[in-house]
């Protein structure tokens, strides 16, 4: 061997003993400084180099030493200690430098950056919630419900009863927002180590450190970001509020994990092992396949749990998140190690698929087997047909990704009936996709339902109140909302002209009886004892019709404004009319008399008056009635 080369070689042994003769891992020994990449760290590393370089002369030029030199198998022995000796100081630096120059992720800070990306985005539906105790108040008090296992809640309407909640679907993430992972001047230090361990035949124990340390540290990130270490078995054991909001991070936790700290993670491996394309992969699938398959079995969880109707907003939010990251995921797992992850995350992705599908047909057999047995007071409109339509109205958002999974499904025929309700003639295009026709039939399914409930009423105009009542329900949520692109205005037009058919039929039968009261038959012009007596009962029956509508009726509850004013128009248009003329012919004959007080009791405008008082559901005490002109 050159005697420069030995020189070289004794002055980097000496440099590399001196700094590993106070202990591994003692400050005091370290030639890197904390704040800076030193000058005493690149001599450091220059000695590494001549040592690296001493032994792979060495190794590739085997004929140059003499086995049999007792000098040269010293020198070589010497130079493999001080490169082993380096090594495991480069190791505990890389360990130290990995540690020390970790950012902390705050979470608040990046929250902050997904709402200003996103603020354009942000999407909110109101999830009119469930008064849960009022389904089961129903169900106890009806006996033909006992073996009923209906998973339909009763929700309320917030314009009237004031109970919502705002359920959000969550943020995107843009593709300016980033993570900084360590410190910018720390990469430059790794890389510098990683290179020398890697060119020495050390880039397992390098890789080991990395993943070691970066492992713990998405850890400690999706601790921060509220996702907690879960068994399959504790995710299926919490109740539903809390998972609830488990599952709202969860689905905001695998966005960041993917788009920013996995992405980000790709990038640190790739400029850490820019001298080994092998390990770049490596050390970023062992660094973060068990952040992945921790997000993972949370999914897994959801998918086999138990399915509720509640759930399935949820799971397709979780659904389509996965759907969104997996092309992320096959960008970023390349490998044949790699390829395992994303068949991992594309069992998940099916396994929501199948739980988000089954979670939907079991809401339609909830709806179709829903059989409550107990007329609501008022005709009011029903906890079902509130709870239907309120989640229907959200399930329109998830219209493309229940396209794509119901697709996959059973194939769903309408009825003659349900395909008449539709523009599939008009002259806008119009294509009816699966998710149009399930939801057509379902509230086909929740029309029927209505209309046997309608018969559990023994007053026929109550019936038909009801009907209109919930019935213009279901068509205010199809025109309010994105419902009306998929079942076009035909639909919304046949609704509303069978609300008219039940207005008429309404008049008819609620008031019919009064206005026979009100017809002239048997009584003659010049009043006989007999006419007069058949007069006197006109007016004595038409003033008790009228005084039980009253007191019946205006406990009706008629919530929408519209519809309730139409209805006191039309039977003012019909009654008062009739009782104007009635009372106009017949009336001075009795008025004059000693009890005329007793057979005219209202004026036309009192009758107005009254009018006004009904569909309040504020019952009227009957013996109140009194002339509201007096």
């Amino acid at each position: 061997m050159m005697l420069s080369a030995d020189h070289l070689f004794e002055t980097a042994e000496k440099l590399i003993l001196h700094h590993d003769s106070g202990g591994l891992g003692d400050p005091n020994s370290s030639p890197w400084d904390e704040s800076s990449y030193s000058a005493e760290a690149d001599e450091y590393l220059e000695a590494v180099d001549t040592v690296i370089k001493l032994t792979q002369q060495i190794n590739t030029n085997v004929n140059i030493i003499d086995s049999e030199c007792d000098g040269e198998s010293e020198m070589v022995d010497r130079a493999e200690n001080a490169l082993h000796l380096a090594m495991l100081k480069l190791e505990d630096e890389f360990q130290r430098i990995l540690i020390r120059s970790t950012v902390p992720l705050d979470a608040e800070e990046l929250y902050g950056s997904i709402r200003k990306s996103s603020l354009s985005s942000v999407h909110e539906s109101v999830h009119e919630c469930a008064n849960e105790s009022e389904l089961a108040d129903e169900n106890s008090n009806n006996d033909d419900n006992n073996n009923n296992n209906n998973d339909i809640g009763s929700y309320k309407e917030d314009e009237y009863e004031g109970s919502s909640y705002v359920y959000e679907r969550g943020r995107s993430i843009g593709n300016d927002v980033s993570v900084e992972l360590v410190y910018a001047d720390a990469v430059k230090e790794l890389k510098a180590i990683a290179d020398r361990m890697i060119r020495s035949g050390y880039e397992k124990e390098c890789c080991q450190v990395y993943c070691n340390v970066r492992r713990d540290v998405l850890d400690e990130c999706l601790f921060v970001l509220g996702v907690e270490k879960l068994s399959i078995e504790e995710v299926q054991r919490i109740e539903w509020k809390v998972l609830d909001e488990k599952m709202k991070k969860w689905i905001q936790t695998v966005k960041i994990a993917v788009k920013i700290l996995l992405f980000g993670e790709k990038q640190l491996c790739e400029q850490v092992f820019s001298e080994s394309e092998v390990f770049k992969e490596v050390s970023f699938v062992e660094t973060t396949k068990g952040c992945v398959m921790q997000l993972l079995d949370f999914g897994e969880a959801v998918a086999i749990g138990k399915r509720s109707s509640e759930k399935l907003f949820r799971i397709l939010d979780m659904y389509d998140v996965v759907a969104d990251v997996l092309p992320d995921f096959e960008t970023l797992f390349v490998d044949e190690s790699g390829e395992l992850v994303c068949d991992e995350v594309k069992a998940v992705l099916s396994g929501l698929s199948e739980a988000a599908i089954g979670t939907f047909v079991e809401f339609e057999n909830a709806v179709k087997g829903e059989n409550s047995r107990r007329a609501l007071q008022g005709g009011e409109i029903h906890p079902v047909t509130r709870y239907v339509m309120n989640y229907v109205k959200l399930l329109v958002d998830y219209s493309d990704s229940l396209n794509t999974l119901l697709d996959k499904g059973k194939d769903y025929d309408l009825s003659s009936k349900e395909l008449n309700d539709i523009d599939i003639d008009s002259d806008d295009t119009f294509t009816l996709s699966p998710v149009s026709c399930r939801l057509l039939s379902l509230i086909a399914c929740l029309e029927a339902n209505l209309e046997e409930k309608s018969k559990l009423y023994d007053d026929d105009g109550l019936r038909y109140v009801f009907l209109m009542n919930n019935i213009l329900y279901i068509v205010q949520k199809v025109k309010d909302s994105d419902l009306r692109n998929l079942f076009g205005d035909r639909w919304i037009r046949r609704h509303c002209g069978q609300i008219r058919q039940w207005h008429m039929s309404y008049l008819r039968s609620a008031w019919g009886k009064a206005l026979l009261c009100l017809k002239d038959e048997g009584i003659g012009g010049g009043l006989s004892s007999g006419s007069k007596l058949l007069l006197k009962e006109r007016f004595i029956n038409f003033n008790a019709c009228f005084e039980e509508i009253y007191r019946i009726q205006s406990a009706w509850k008629v919530p929408d404004d519209q519809l309730r004013e139409e209805l006191r128009i039309s039977i003012s248009e019909k009654v008062l009319p009739a009782y104007r003329a009635f009372v106009g012919r017949f009336g001075s004959q009795l008025e004059s008399g000693r009890y005329g007080g007793k057979y005219v009791k209202y004026t036309h405008e009192d009758l107005e008056n009254y009018l006004s008082d009904l569909f309040e559901g504020k019952p009227a005490v009957l013996n109140s009635i009194k002339r509201k002109g007096t």
